[in-house]
Formats: structure tokens, C-alpha cells, sequence
């Protein structure tokens, strides 16, 4: 989450008053997170987050996601409801971008992971892989592997600037990920972007899954290898195996996972860690003047790539072979 554009008062009451959610008492912004501009709006009824869709999102996309939050919640899965305004829409426009509210859900995200998250974040994963199994609409993956070179060239000229040889680094590692990218595995709609700061904990139970608009049909288990590396590395970008362990059996536990999938989990692991890392080149260098957003460091990717690049077998994440 983050702000890019502002929000006047004068447009912010014209856009609520097609709403029938309340009196505004508060509003605003949330400056954690890089792609859209957040807004906690508080009512003399309840809260909300109010969200502007920035520059990854295409308007074509936002009917797949608002329906997915939908159909999640019907099968079970604890994320935001969009509220539909007066006319049943759930989509309009604010302050020149495309703008939604959706409900609030109780709970804090986790600084420090510990191996219960890990555990908890698995199970849910697999619990949300299931219960999309059944949403009608499809939307291929536009930063997976296709996209990568693209990006790669977007920071290409300059990414030498944040360490020395990270180019040619890139460039062998593309080259591998082409040759050897994993096909024909077990598909569906993944969340692509299951972070730390888009779940929530209310004590040690997960309490719901947010920001769904990276949302996707890809293969599962390379949501599950985004999830190894936003969760199970220590600060110093250490890899816990107690955590990689945890997650993958709570996973499997819920949706077992295939010997193809097994076997494919450590290239899967270095293609997340590349996306990861490309996209955070790419942001690093282009901050708008005067966005309320924190770029992250794409070196944190280097360090993860560097760790999957050694991984022989799934054994290494903690998986019982």
C-alpha cells in the first residue's frame, strides 16, 4: 500500500455520497506497500479502505479481482468485500484513477514471523488455491516469466548503480530461467503477492489475506515459492528451514502437493525471487516527485536469489522427501 495521488475533500465527498456507508469521522493515507494509493476511511458506521489504482493495474483487470474477493469469501476465505455503491457497482472513479472501497478487516500484519506464521500462512495459502478452484474468470500472469526481460531492460542502463555486476547477474540468470522454467503444472488462480504486510494476525491466528490485485492464473506451487521467501528468511536474509518446513507441510496438509511440483519448487523459488527483485529495480529508479512510498531494496532479492541458486531438492526448504 501507499498514496501517489491525493484526494481532495471536494472529490472525496462526491465520490461517497454515491455510497450509503456513513457519515466520514476520518481518512487517510497508508503509505506502506508500492503499487496503489490506500486510504483507511473511518464512518460513523464502520471502516473501510478506499484504494486508487495506480500504474501496474490495468481498469480492464479490476472486474476480475473485485469478483474474486467476492467468490473467496463465499468459499470461506477471510479477505475484504468490495461494497457495491448505491447503483450495485463496486468500481467507479476518483481524482482521475479508478477507486473501490472494501471492508476492513480486523488484525495486525507480522514484523517478525515466527514458525507458527509460517505454518499458518501455508494452510491458508492452500485453503484459498482450493476455494478459487471454481471462480469462472481468467487472468494470465503479467510479471511471470514472460515479463521478466522486459523489466530487466526498464532498469537495465542503471542497475549497475545499486551494485556493481548486478547486470550481468541478471543476465545469466534469465538465461537459465528461460532454458528451465517448469511447465505444465497444476494451475489455478494464486494470490502472486502473499507478503508479510497482506495478512493478518489477531494473536497467533491468521485472522485474513488482503490486496489481491496481483491475483492471478499461474501454477500453485509457484505461489507457494513467493511465500518461502517473503516468510521464511531472517533479517539478515537467512534461510530458516524450521519456518520453509512449516509452511510447506501446513500447505500439504490442505492440498498435497505433486512429485512434478516437488521437484520444480527450487526453480520456481529462483523465478519468485527474480520477479521480486526486477520489480524493485524497476521502482527504485522511478519513485514519482513527491509519492508518499518507500522503495525497497532490491538487493534483498539478490541475497534470496543467490540462496535458491544453491538449493538441490526441495529436502533443502525443510520438505520431507
Amino acid at each position: 500500500m501507499a498514496v501517489y495521488t491525493e484526494v481532495s475533500d471536494e472529490a472525496l465527498n462526491a465520490f461517497l455520497a454515491l455510497y450509503d456507508i456513513g457519515e466520514v469521522v476520518s481518512f487517510k493515507g497508508i503509505a506502506e506497500g508500492v503499487e496503489n494509493s490506500n486510504f483507511l476511511l473511518r464512518t460513523d458506521r464502520s471502516q473501510f479502505i478506499l484504494t486508487l489504482y495506480e500504474k501496474r493495474v490495468r481498469a480492464s483487470d479490476l472486474p476480475f479481482f473485485v469478483r474474486l474477493m467476492e467468490h473467496l469469501a463465499w468459499r470461506g476465505v477471510n479477505c475484504p468485500q468490495p461494497v457495491r455503491n448505491r447503483s450495485g457497482e463496486a468500481l467507479g472513479q476518483l481524482a482521475g484513477r479508478p477507486a473501490a472501497i472494501v471492508t476492513f478487516l480486523d488484525g495486525i500484519w507480522v514484523r517478525r514471523p515466527r514458525v507458527g506464521h509460517c505454518a499458518a500462512v501455508g494452510g491458508a495459502l492452500a485453503q484459498m488455491h482450493l476455494a478459487g478452484a471454481d471462480f469462472p474468470l481468467k487472468r494470465g500472469n503479467a510479471l511471470s516469466l514472460e515479463a521478466w526481460l522486459a523489466l530487466f531492460h526498464a532498469a537495465e542502463a542503471r542497475a549497475d548503480e545499486v551494485a556493481p555486476g548486478l547486470t550481468q547477474e541478471i543476465m545469466e540468470e534469465l538465461a537459465f530461467l528461460q532454458a528451465n522454467w517448469p511447465r505444465g503444472l497444476p494451475s489455478g488462480v494464486i494470490h502472486a503477492d502473499l507478503f508479510n504486510d497482506n495478512v493478518f494476525f489477531l494473536g497467533d491466528k491468521l485472522s485474513g489475506l488482503i490486496d489481491f490485485y496481483f491475483a492471478c492464473n499461474d501454477a500453485f506451487a509457484y505461489d507457494l515459492a513467493i511465500c518461502l521467501s517473503a516468510w521464511c528468511f531472517e533479517p539478515d536474509n537467512a534461510f530458516n528451514v524450521s519456518k520453509g518446513k512449516a509452511m510447506i507441510e501446513d500447505y500439504a496438509r490442505v492440498r498435497p502437493l505433486g512429485a512434478a511440483e516437488v521437484e520444480a519448487l527450487p526453480t520456481l523459488a529462483r523465478g519468485a525471487a527474480m520477479r521480486f527483485m526486477l520489480t524493485r529495480l524497476v521502482d527504485w529508479f522511478n519513485v514519482p516527485v513527491g509519492a508518499k512510498v518507500a522503495p525497497k531494496n532490491p538487493l534483498e532479492y539478490r541475497d534470496k536469489l543467490r540462496f535458491h541458486q544453491r538449493i538441490k531438492t526441495a529436502a533443502d526448504y525443510g520438505l520431507q522427501m
